[in-house]
């Protein structure tokens, strides 16, 4: 199999917050991109993930462990992990649901596992006005990520102030808002990857307006691939 990862890649790594929580930001990452977007246009996509505000096609596990394989000497030191987790779960993905469709839940930051050694890797494959991905911290907790120490600060910290402020805002998160205050945001750029713990608090910052199109070859996609925690 050729390689995945663009050995002339341009590579930053970010401590954002309070936390000093690492990111990694690859510019130019596959070599391959146009391939990538030549299967997300053929994929068969269905709403598969819970809570997801659109729909995945799974990508076969020899795939991502091959990616993680080419990234494991820049995310074991980032994130100090040794050895690097297994692939989990891997997918293309698409974001359809428009910003007024959204449940409430949807409205809010959320993170994709409570373990903090599960790694989320996404990469665009569309550009900046599909929305690229915001993190934020809970202002009456100060929480960045959550962890299962934390859950139960944070769920009744988060109940407390639905309860006083209501439900969010129609539409994408998008900056501060009573309950959150925004640490960072990466805009989408195509062939854009960004590598975080997946207990950070993030969201998509998709853009109002932006096409949401459930076609792979003109919708918001992304490939999304985990390692560690339980898949």
């Amino acid at each position: 199999m050729a390689r995945l990862i663009n050995p002339a890649a341009r590579i930053e790594t970010v401590l954002q917050g309070r936390e000093s929580q690492p990111v990694i930001l690859i510019d130019d990452m596959l070599t391959d991109p146009a391939l990538w977007r030549y299967i997300g246009a053929r994929a068969q996509f269905a709403p598969i993930r819970p809570y997801h505000p659109g729909v995945s096609a799974p990508l076969p596990a020899p795939l991502a462990e091959k990616f993680r394989t080419e990234l494991s000497p820049l995310i074991g030191p980032a994130f100090g992990l040794d050895p690097v987790p297994p692939a989990g779960l891997s997918f293309l993905s698409l974001v359809t649901t428009p910003g007024e469709a959204l449940a409430p839940i949807q409205r809010l930051p959320h993170v994709d596992g409570l373990e903090g050694d599960r790694i989320a890797i996404l990469v665009y494959l569309s550009g900046a006005d599909k929305g690229g991905t915001a993190f934020y911290r809970q202002r009456a907790t100060g929480f960045e990520t959550v962890d299962e120490g934390r859950r139960e600060a944070f769920e009744a910290a988060l109940e407390a102030g639905l309860a006083e402020h209501g439900p969010p805002p129609e539409g994408y998160i998008s900056g501060d808002t009573a309950l959150y205050e925004q640490v960072a945001a990466y805009e989408a750029r195509e062939n854009r990857g960004l590598i975080y713990r997946s207990h950070a608090l993030h969201s998509a910052a998709v853009p109002p307006g932006a096409e949401l199109s459930q076609d792979g070859a003109a919708g918001r996609l992304t490939l999304n691939l985990f390692l560690g925690g339980d898949g």
